[in-house]
């Protein structure tokens, strides 16, 4: 296989998974910085020819030339299953041999690690690309990455094992989250249950916990606050355990939960804890991977939300306005943050 790193691109892994010859070519040389003559040699065609492909005037259906362009562009190994068709029901369920390749895990044995390595490498770079290529486009590469994580655990034992296990929750999680997005409520929730209990046979405290808490959000998002401060006090259970990081964005959901039952002087009490925690963890690397995003200013954020919350209007108004210009690079969470702070500022007027 050539280089994989053009391969990172969620744009460019999207457009695979839809089969979007025209958008692959072009995407990967914007990625590469190629030209369409310098991609003749790789994929034994005519300059010519590849235009027509990337202007939609040539459709690829031939098997051959399909063959040339996954092999001249190094399509990585795990995506060689991948397929696109989103219209199956079934797509959103998690299959049966996911668990049965769990099962016969911790099993004697040699595993080559470099892929389990890559596939973790290029998860991290779809959570800080979620404004440029959407989950749902994304959705049929994850899947088969996590096909071609939990392949590898019936030959791991021990610590390999259970980093195959983080990861294969990690993909497990960011399945589930997608598939809340799409409104597939059900899937989301099955999804997020394998994430825990392959989080917990690996012994992974942060992420059984952060698991925990997106659980006790997707239960506030529909309404249910009784049960989303349940469990977001489960997530803290442990709070000796975690990191900063993780622990803080445990009390930040029990006090948004604790906020929707009227317990404000609690919620107040977790948004200070929940701040004090972050700002402990201030550089991404002391953070667990999928809480890059939980630096000062989103700690700051975080608290502006749960002022709004426990409708302290004025406190949240000037915590967002405090933040929002660090977000221009963060266009969908500009936007949301933004509209937050407008109505904050109109309800502040309403009620000087």
């Amino acid at each position: 296989m050539s280089d994989p790193q053009p391969w990172a691109d969620p744009q460019l892994r999207a457009a695979w998974a839809k089969g979007d010859w025209s958008q692959i070519l072009r995407r990967y040389r914007a990625v590469t910085g190629l030209t369409q003559r310098q991609l003749e040699p790789l994929l034994g065609m005519a300059q010519p020819y590849i235009s027509d492909i990337e202007r939609g005037k040539h459709q690829v259906t031939s098997a051959e030339v399909v063959e040339r362009i996954t092999l001249g562009l190094g399509v990585p190994e795990e995506l060689s299953g991948v397929t696109g068709n989103q219209d199956d029901p079934s797509m959103w369920q998690p299959p049966v041999e996911l668990r049965e390749r769990i099962a016969h895990s911790q099993s004697r044995g040699r595993v080559d690690l470099s892929l389990a390595n890559w596939i973790g490498t290029v998860l991290a770079t779809y959570r800080r690309a979620e404004d440029n290529a959407g989950g749902r486009d994304l959705w049929p590469v994850v899947r088969s990455q996590l096909d071609a994580v939990t392949e590898r655990l019936p030959d791991a034992s021990g610590k390999v094992a259970d980093g195959l296990l983080i990861l294969a929750a990690e993909h497990a999680h960011w399945l589930s989250w997608v598939a809340n997005q799409e409104g597939k409520k059900g899937p989301a929730l099955a999804w997020l249950d394998l994430a825990q209990g392959w989080a917990i046979d690996a012994g992974a405290e942060d992420l059984s916990s952060w698991i925990n808490r997106v659980r006790s959000f997707y239960a506030l998002d529909r309404g249910d606050p009784v049960r989303a401060l349940r469990v977001a006090e489960l997530a803290r259970r442990s709070a000796d355990g975690l990191s900063p990081a993780a622990a803080a964005i445990a009390a930040h959901q029990e006090g948004m939960a604790a906020a929707a039952l009227g317990e404000r002087d609690r919620a107040r009490r977790l948004s200070d804890e929940a701040l004090e925690l972050a700002l402990q963890a201030p550089d991404a690397e002391d953070r667990p991977g999928w809480l890059y995003w939980l630096d000062p200013v989103r700690a700051q954020l975080q608290r502006a939300d749960m002022a709004y919350a426990v409708r302290d209007f004025r406190d949240a108004a000037a915590g967002y306005a405090q933040s929002l210009d660090q977000l221009r690079d963060y266009p969908r969470d500009h936007a949301y943050y933004s509209a937050r702070y407008r109505d904050a500022r109109s309800r502040t007027s309403s009620n000087p």
